[in-house]
């Protein structure tokens, strides 16, 4: 296979001492990824989420395309351009009812990270002295000094624990004891909490946790009880992971501030969106320059990813992709039943496009040795699988057929064979 080494790049979320090289792909089209030497793999977790309807999908192509055209990139602060302005008023009109504005960002980190601070803001503008954030624990919110705060502690952050700042923490609702999680928030929420951040049904890189849309609405509702803002990280939930095209539709509310990024643009270019109700656009509306959000990145609102943005909104509502991510996941929930009692795996569990299940190793966390070994048996048949640890999951574009599917699924089960207890 066509591996790059010697390179002058440093890559995430890597240990270059485990992992020297890198495979150099040269082109991608639908569910394949292709190498330079012409090796594919099959892209099992849509390259970290991001992609939803499939690489190269040609009308994103081609709004880029076109975009470049005519604009590639605008200072956003008193000035703006069609593109910014046709975008936000799309999102407004496919996002659930109350999220009124939209500030533009450029990743997952950042869209939380200015949720956070849009938060903070409100009550500090309203005069009132509300500064704890309240989190779910496992939780994965970015990597910037706030989203690493509000995440659970862990070997992802521990090196900069000087700089991060204190949140309350409740449990997971695990089955069965979700009474205990909302009995918690209720308490910081009593307390005078300004904000609970959580990830909409499913725990990304915390392991692909999964709970129910009643407990999520519960904690909305004890949130509301107490006058607690409620932000919805669905940077990866958003755009049709969960089965619905934003996860809290299935808990049947609009959260106070919202945050999408990944599936945004189809996950062709960066962009993110922190969407928010009028009363905190509201509470930074004034005579006074001291009031107003400050947060800024240079390519806010950049031309070139909000007409892509345009582009994915109108695959979602002029093609069949509804249809398409329905149908994916009757294929996911039949696959996942495959292992359901298989005594090598435990908890495995679907949730709308994503299975997960954990491989029985007695080994357990995101240090756990096997994903490398998990990832590279999984290279080496041809398929992007990037195993949490001992958790494998199958996280794929909405283009992927079933026979594609069985592709991952049948690694999976070798998998177990080899390293399974």
């Amino acid at each position: 296979m066509s591996v790059v080494a010697n390179s002058p790049v440093w890559r995430p979320f890597t240990q270059h001492a485990l992992q020297p090289g890198a495979f150099k792909i040269a082109h991608a089209e639908g569910a394949w990824l292709t190498a330079d030497d012409g090796t594919r793999f099959l892209d099992a977790i849509s390259s970290w989420w991001v992609i939803t309807h499939g690489h190269r999908r040609p009308e994103i192509m081609k709004a880029i395309r076109r975009q470049t055209e005519t604009l590639d990139q605008i200072i956003f602060a008193g000035f703006t351009h069609e593109p910014a302005e046709a975008l936000a008023r799309r999102l407004v009109e496919v996002a659930q009812p109350g999220l009124d504005y939209v500030f533009y960002s450029d990743s997952g980190s950042t869209s939380v990270e200015v949720a956070i601070k849009m938060a903070l803001g409100y009550w500090r503008n309203r005069g009132e002295a509300r500064m704890r954030v309240v989190a779910l624990e496992h939780s994965y919110h970015g990597d910037t000094v706030g989203t690493m705060s509000a995440g659970a502690r862990s070997v992802f952050n521990a090196p900069y624990e000087p700089l991060l700042f204190d949140v309350a923490r409740v449990p997971f609702p695990e089955k069965g004891r979700e009474q205990e999680t909302l009995d918690a928030l209720e308490r910081f929420c009593r307390d005078g909490a300004a904000a609970f951040i959580v990830e909409p049904l499913v725990l990304g890189a915390g392991g692909m946790l999964i709970y129910g849309a009643q407990t999520l609405a519960e904690m909305k509702r004890v949130c509301e009880k107490f006058g607690v803002l409620f932000i919805a990280d669905e940077v990866m939930t958003g755009f049709g992971r969960t089965g619905t095209l934003f996860a809290c539709e299935q808990a049947g509310f609009t959260p106070d501030i919202a945050c999408y990024s990944k599936g945004l643009t189809g996950g062709s270019v960066p962009l993110a969106v922190t969407m928010c109700k009028r009363e905190i656009f509201e509470a930074h509306y004034a005579p006074d320059r001291a009031r107003a959000f400050f947060h800024s990145s240079s390519y806010t609102a950049n031309p070139i990813g909000c007409a892509a943005a345009l582009a994915n909104l109108d695959v979602w509502e002029k093609t069949d992709a509804t249809e398409r991510v329905a149908n994916l996941c009757a294929l996911q929930a039949k696959r996942a039943a495959r292992f359901e009692n298989d005594a090598r795996f435990s908890n495995v569990r679907s949730l709308g496009a994503i299975v997960a299940m954990d491989l029985r190793l007695g080994q357990s966390g995101y240090l756990a040795t096997i994903s490398l070994d998990l990832m590279r048996f999984f290279n080496a048949r041809g398929l992007l699988l990037r195993p949490l640890g001992q958790t494998i999951y199958v996280l794929p574009p909405y283009c992927v057929t079933g026979e594609e599917l069985d592709l991952a699924y049948d690694a999976i089960e070798a998998a177990a064979r080899q390293f399974g207890a």
